[in-house]
């Protein structure tokens, strides 16, 4: 039987107080205010309107830039969920005011890089902000398992975004900007995936189930935001998190190569079954992106055509 959370949260305290420890020792300072390029920005009145041609980024790279931003000034309702879900008591609490402090830092960075380079419609960037927020649609995991499963995922594909993200935007801050926030990711999922690792070890039933469902639930935080469905189909469009990468960069290497589920011995019926369902979904995913990959490569194809025979019969 899965162990309760009570129980499970209490034999992982002196894992977490470990990894706070070298969470800690590898974090390294930074500054927003060092990073933004301040000179870029200027004055803007009531009468100031957007203008599109200011900046050469694609609408995909926008579209990333947006949601990756509104997901981070959700903040306070992940911190609640964290709260809730792990405790405040130590040292569960120490990670979840660190993780929460050092993710409000990359909200700074990445509004005040878009408001000085104007890289997209500041109005619509605020409207957007005020409706997440006051909405406050987060992930609701419904055990310690199932909240260690679906953050340690979670944190990876962030990761994964906004470094995609930062090799499109073109621009050297901007990378270095996208480059400083994920490198803050791949420290949060490290500390997430050792203690997925550690709960896998105590208790392998609760967690095997909480994969199957995190593993086949899987949403990335943003929802939302609106428009978010065409936020979400510009991002996979430019290659910056898609199926392909969800299976190849994040399903496979936690599922597979970390937590070794085709490997578990001693599982009960339950979990047995479960880890069946996750590797037929993973199955399913490597399809459906190989699918996806093919028809985006036709209609690339085709619409190259299309402005070849275009430019011959100018």
């Amino acid at each position: 039987m899965p162990m309760n959370d009570a129980a499970l949260t209490e034999d992982l305290a002196p894992v977490v107080a470990g990894l706070v420890d070298r969470h800690l020792a590898n974090s390294k300072e930074w500054f927003p205010h060092r990073i933004v390029p301040w000179s870029r920005g200027e004055d803007l009145g009531k009468d100031w309107e957007w203008d599109p041609n200011e900046t050469e980024l694609s609408p995909e790279v926008r579209s990333a830039l947006i949601v990756d931003l509104l997901t981070e000034d959700n903040l306070p309702y992940y911190f609640e969920t964290i709260y809730n879900l792990f405790g405040k008591f130590e040292p569960w609490g120490t990670w979840a005011r660190r993780w929460t402090a050092e993710e409000g830092r990359h909200a700074i960075i990445i509004r005040d890089y878009l408001s000085v380079t104007r890289a997209v419609d500041l109005d619509d960037l605020e409207r957007g902000r005020m409706a997440q927020v006051s909405t406050g649609e987060v992930p609701h995991p419904e055990t310690v398992c199932d909240g260690l499963a679906y953050v340690t995922m979670q944190e990876l594909a962030t990761k994964i975004s906004h470094r995609n993200t930062g090799r499109l935007l073109e621009d050297k801050v901007g990378y270095q900007v996208m480059a400083t926030v994920a490198g803050d990711e791949q420290l949060h999922h490290v500390f997430y995936r050792d203690a997925a690792t550690a709960a896998l070890e105590l208790d392998p039933d609760g967690m095997v189930l909480a994969i199957d469902r995190q593993v086949r639930g899987f949403a990335m935080p943003g929802t939302g935001i609106p428009d978010f469905a065409q936020h979400a189909k510009r991002i996979a469009d430019a290659g910056i998190y898609d199926f392909r990468i969800h299976h190849d960069q994040i399903l496979k290497p936690m599922v597979v190569d970390q937590w070794k589920l085709p490997e578990l011995e001693g599982l009960s019926p339950e979990a047995d079954a479960a880890r069946d369902k996750v590797l037929k979904h993973l199955d399913r995913v490597d399809k459906a992106a190989t699918r996806m990959t093919a028809r985006r490569e036709r209609h690339a194809a085709q619409d190259e055509a299309a402005a070849e025979s275009e430019l011959a019969s100018a």
